[in-house]
């Protein structure tokens, strides 16, 4: 009985703990917003689409790109065919894209295939105003390079990430669900990140450089979660990532439950191997005194949030059978939850059919719950896939 109590105790106070710094950054995102030059000419921009058997999508992403409404004399292509066994190269030639190919089957990933890129072309990067990233199946919203390259623009701006949904929304329940989520993890968490501490995490595509930075840096990242571990390295050498709301880019969810779970546990994987690896070393800086390392480690300390709510539903039955004084704490919980997702939707003029879909979420939890357990009884080897 006294083991039961302390173990809901102290799951408590970390679940009142991380859901404090939640309504926190739900606070600090509504008074969010973006720097930028909106007058300022448009920067010479260097667009990489790093690139790993994708033949089918990788004419779209470039064509996508092109439709932007951006000078396009001011626009260059380059795309990385990295250890392709199709067609990708050849269908990005096509395109007039500007195409390098890379087969090297000991450094495998898309960490290592940037800065190989990156090192390979130091020179020619010197010839642009802006290094933009974004990936093979992804889709550029028409505004995204004049919103990166306005942020560029400004003087104190050297990286910038922009927003990331979903292009498939209403597919099925996973895709809405995802929709929902990257409102609140690719939008309210940058925006309250960016406005409290004036830096956010990278995400991977989306995103634009001063072409110094990368000459000088390349891309030291090589995980599976490379553009975090990349957020850290900028963050030790004092460099800021700035939030850009309206450089929007999409990307489509996989529909089927086996890519979904694929896709899924790649992630997680990777997030939580860099959250056993980095945060030791962050706690120390932020205990240090290095209270910029603090967003950086409530990040990768605050589980995923159908893990919360799932710890949050087990600690209120617990709480109700041993120890019925946590519930009130537990039910404060449950609601800074709710209006920390809600303030996603709401900032980010989430349609009512997404708020609807909202209420498949238990669906959403037995799937996660589900990719935990076979995460922990099959280890996935590391490997670049689609």
């Amino acid at each position: 009985m006294i083991l039961a109590k302390i173990a809901v105790l102290i799951v408590t106070g970390y679940l009142l703990l991380s859901s404090c710094w939640l309504l926190l950054l739900s606070l600090a995102s509504w008074f969010y917003r973006p720097k930028l030059e909106r007058n300022a000419f448009p920067l010479r921009l260097l667009v990489i689409i790093p690139a790993h058997n994708e033949e089918q999508q990788i004419a779209a992403t470039i064509h996508s790109t092109r439709k932007c409404d951006y000078p396009q004399e001011l626009v260059d292509i380059a795309v990385i065919a990295d250890n392709c066994t199709d067609g990708t190269a050849k269908a990005a030639v096509n395109c007039e894209a500007w195409v390098h190919v890379r087969n090297d089957t000991r450094l495998r990933g898309k960490g290592a295939a940037l800065d190989w890129f990156l090192r390979e072309n130091r020179e020619q990067l010197e010839d642009y105003g802006g290094i933009v990233f974004i990936d093979a199946d992804s889709c550029p919203d028409r505004n995204m390079l004049r919103a990166l390259s306005q942020s560029l623009a400004h003087p104190e701006v050297e990286a910038v990430q922009g927003f990331n949904g979903v292009a498939n929304p209403y597919d099925n329940w996973r895709t809405a669900l995802n929709s929902a989520a990257f409102n609140v993890f690719n939008h309210l968490r940058m925006a309250g990140n960016d406005r409290l501490f004036g830096n956010t995490i990278l995400k991977g595509l989306g995103m634009a450089f001063s072409p110094q930075l990368l000459i000088n840096s390349g891309w030291p990242a090589n995980s599976e979660v490379e553009d975090v571990e990349f957020t850290i390295k900028l963050l030790e050498g004092g460099r800021e990532v700035r939030y850009n709301t309206e450089a929007i880019i999409t990307s489509e969810m996989a529909i089927s439950r086996k890519q979904a779970d694929g896709q899924r546990r790649r992630w997680e994987g990777g997030r939580f191997a860099l959250a056993k690896k980095m945060v030791p070393k962050l706690g120390r800086q932020v205990l240090s005194g290095k209270l910029r390392y603090l967003y950086l480690l409530a990040d990768l300390l605050i589980a995923p949030l159908s893990f919360l709510i799932l710890l949050t539903l087990i600690t209120a039955l617990a709480a109700w059978l041993f120890m019925p004084q946590a519930m009130a704490a537990l039910l404060i919980v449950m609601s800074i939850i709710i209006v920390y997702v809600a303030s996603a939707q709401v900032q980010r003029k989430a349609e009512a059919k997404l708020w609807l879909y909202l209420f498949t979420f238990p669906l959403f939890l037995i799937w996660k719950l589900a990719i935990y357990f076979s995460m922990l009884l099959f280890p996935r080897k590391r490997i670049w896939s689609r």
